[in-house]
């Protein structure tokens, strides 16, 4: 059976030892190739190079476009990131609230936590759409179900302050606590104030120093300052 030239490349693409690799781990002009034939997977990895500036300089409207072509047929991760893209928009790339939000809408009711949490974020600031605390809350919860530590600081601290939702200390610290027990730099930032204010919990500021400093080490740079303050009234105290 003859293949035409440009099949027989892609078949030998395909044979070559590189396909025991994992695609994001094989070199960018062979993703790129993969990608040119349609393959969503490689298109996805085109993407988030080119969103990067991994193996090739960085070009956010590139990655739109690679995005867009995975998003197409059907990648939802693919999706999620064209719209975080159009939300914030780059040189050459127009930034478009409302089609962001259409695009996490999408993703989200595909159960793409990601996307749940974004969609949670839009409702909270009035991008795209109007403002509507109570509809983020809802959002976030259901990111927050799926264990998305990022969710369960958003929902934590509509809880914390009472917007969206009643205001329930209890819930907050619990969700923090869940965030912090992944390791998220910002649910260890969060329950540590819980901890240092008694919020939801007994004060403990020893516990609450440790938190912060775990934050800290977790790359949470704000922790900082929390640690400097805590630091500072146990010195005044002595």
């Amino acid at each position: 059976m003859r293949y035409p030239l440009s099949t027989l490349a892609i078949l030998l693409l395909l044979a070559s030892p590189a396909l025991a690799q994992a695609l994001q781990d094989l070199p960018f002009d062979k993703q790129l190739t993969l990608a040119k034939v349609g393959d969503v997977d490689a298109q996805y990895e085109v993407g988030l190079a080119y969103e990067t500036g991994k193996s090739v300089a960085m070009d956010e409207a590139e990655a739109a476009r690679w995005f867009r072509q995975a998003a197409l047929q059907g990648n939802v991760e693919a999706q999620y990131h064209l719209a975080r893209l159009v939300s914030r928009g780059t040189k050459g790339l127009k930034q478009d609230f409302p089609t962001a939000l259409k695009l996490y809408q999408d993703a989200a009711a595909k159960g793409y936590a990601p996307a749940m949490d974004a969609l949670g974020q839009a409702f909270q600031q009035g991008k795209g759409t109007e403002v509507d605390l109570t509809k983020a809350a809802e959002w976030y919860q259901k990111a927050a179900d799926q264990k998305l530590a990022d969710a369960q600081n958003n929902l934590g601290m509509l809880y914390l302050e009472g917007k969206g939702v009643a205001r329930d200390l209890n819930k907050a610290f619990s969700l923090f606590q869940a965030a912090a027990e992944q390791r998220d730099p910002w649910g260890l930032n969060n329950l540590g104030g819980m901890y240092e204010m008694g919020w939801g919990t007994t004060v403990d500021k020893t516990r609450a120093l440790d938190l912060y400093q775990q934050a800290l080490a977790a790359g949470n740079d704000k922790a900082q300052a929390n640690i400097e303050r805590l630091q500072g009234k146990s010195a005044a105290a002595e």
